[in-house]
């Protein structure tokens, strides 16, 4: 079965309330089996607009990945996320 990975790509506006969010997260992803790939670090543009954060989340299914984003743990800290970052999130299926 192929895995399902996140990609997010986050402007964090308020890093001390972000810290919130992470801790919130947490749960969800570990109910969910996710596995941090990248998270933040540095990057380089190659085309297209940037944001500062970028993130990279492997589940063990494009399943689980879908489950996490709609679980009632996670959606908890996407309403933090959602106040203190800007974001764009895609889940793909892996091959």
């Amino acid at each position: 079965m192929p895995k399902g990975y996140w990609i997010a790509r986050v402007d964090v506006r308020d890093p001390e309330r972000y810290k919130d969010y992470v801790a919130a997260a947490k749960p969800a992803f570990e109910r969910y089996g996710a596995v941090f790939l990248a998270r933040g670090g540095a990057c380089e543009r190659l085309e297209g607009p940037v944001r500062a954060r970028n993130v990279v989340i492997e589940f063990p299914s494009l399943q689980a990945a879908v489950d996490c984003y709609n679980s009632p743990e996670y959606q908890v800290a996407a309403a933090i996320r959602q106040e203190v970052a800007d974001a764009e999130m895609v889940v793909v299926e892996g091959i």
